[in-house]
């Protein structure tokens, strides 16, 4: 990022901050309920117990000689990390790729290949929540299709607060206010870059399955439906990742709910599932979509591709940290300049969770600050909408 001071990275040693109640409470939390999810067998078991004691009192181990993704985690840095605590490394850990390995995913076993977190999922998207959802689709019909248009876009901004692995540390938190303030709001130059008769291609990076997805989906359909893009790229997760993130699987599972509802529901179903087998909507899995590291870091293929988008839209909280740097820039510091070496035009739709944030007017911050302290950051109560449709040279 030519030009931008750096900000302190983010770890989990500070105690009372986000990350580390992630690393000592959401970590241990997350591993109970997969334990629970499944009848795993003794060796499972104790993967499972070896791992939350790692977290809570041990240091971070290399993956196992046999590990098919071994080289590849050992490029992405983590021989650095090796030997030391899971609290005094960045963040964007890599305690989901070991909980995959204490359950057998990567294994040879009965159990490889099994999503230890896919029966979350599927409760979230079979949930009433889901229905009423869903039953909401049949009163947009009738309106313009800028109101449609702009209804979907909320709804998968807000969709964001439907992360599993934020709900399991936060209770309550579904009975929150439906409508969390917008602490940016770049919406129109978002849609200046969709415009209707457009001939380029959206690419959407996904955060969470489920009932984040659902809407996600939907928003996609109604830009290829109404001509604002002409093709669409999602990119989902090659593996489970986080609790909630969103693989190839996810996908399928959320056009079967769509096609299956009544109403104006099945009929974006029926759109995806059209735009899918005409080539119109393309689903990708890139290996670096699970790396610990920024997207400042991608390499050169998924350069390229987003290189190519009219506009790329990147979802939720960790697509957002890896955006801008998981590091703790002052809130003012310019979204456009923390994102300058993005090759392409790049929007954030994000509900918060963490306490990363750029962007932000000073009178803004300065307000949240006065109401709510620091709160805001990372209560899901608020969201924002972020574009840069421009920067650096190599942008296109």
């Amino acid at each position: 990022m030519p030009d931008t001071p750096c900000a302190p990275v983010i770890t989990g040693n500070e105690p009372g901050s986000f990350p580390h109640s992630v690393l000592a409470q959401r970590h241990p939390a997350i591993i109970r309920q997969v334990r629970d999810a499944f009848p795993y067998g003794p060796g499972q078991h104790r993967a499972l117990d070896e791992l939350l004691k790692s977290c809570a009192e041990g240091a971070i181990e290399p993956l196992p000689a046999d590990a098919p993704d071994r080289d590849r985690w050992h490029d992405w840095g983590l021989a650095d990390h090796a030997g030391r605590s899971w609290f005094d490394v960045p963040w964007l850990s890599y305690f989901y790729r070991r909980l995959l390995d204490a359950v057998g995913y990567f294994g040879s076993g009965a159990w490889q290949g099994i999503d230890p977190f896919r029966p979350f999922k599927r409760a979230e998207l079979e949930a009433p929540e889901t229905d009423e959802e869903l039953a909401a689709l049949d009163a947009l019909r009738d309106l313009p299709e800028e109101e449609r248009a702009r209804a979907l876009l909320h709804g998968s901004l807000w969709g964001n607060r439907a992360d599993l692995g934020f709900r399991f540390s936060a209770a309550g938190a579904e009975a929150r206010e439906p409508a969390p303030a917008l602490v940016a709001d770049d919406s129109e130059t978002l849609w200046s870059l969709l415009p209707r008769g457009g001939t380029g291609t959206l690419v959407l990076v996904a955060d969470n399955a489920g009932r984040e997805l659902v809407p996600d989906l939907l928003l996609i359909a109604h830009l290829l439906a109404e001509g604002r893009a002409a093709r669409a790229v999602l990119h989902v997760k090659p593996y489970p990742y986080y609790v909630s993130d969103a693989t190839t699987t996810d996908v399928v599972d959320a056009l079967h709910r769509l096609r299956a509802a009544p109403g104006a529901a099945a009929e974006y179903g029926r759109v995806l599932w059209a735009a899918m087998s005409g080539g119109r909507l393309d689903v990708r899995a890139h290996p670096f979509s699970c790396a610990p590291l920024p997207y400042a870091r991608m390499p050169d293929d998924l350069r390229a591709q987003f290189a190519a988008a009219t506009l790329t839209v990147v979802k939720g909280d960790l697509n957002y940290r890896r955006l801008v740097g998981d590091r703790l820039w002052p809130p003012t510091t310019p979204f456009q300049q923390v994102t300058a070496g993005f090759p392409g035009p790049v929007a954030a739709l994000r509900t918060l969770k963490s306490e990363v944030v750029t962007g932000l007017p000073a009178a803004a911050e300065a307000a949240l600050v006065a109401a709510e302290d620091q709160r805001w950051r990372t209560s899901g109560t608020h969201a924002l909408i972020q574009v840069a449709s421009s920067g650096d040279p190599h942008r296109q």
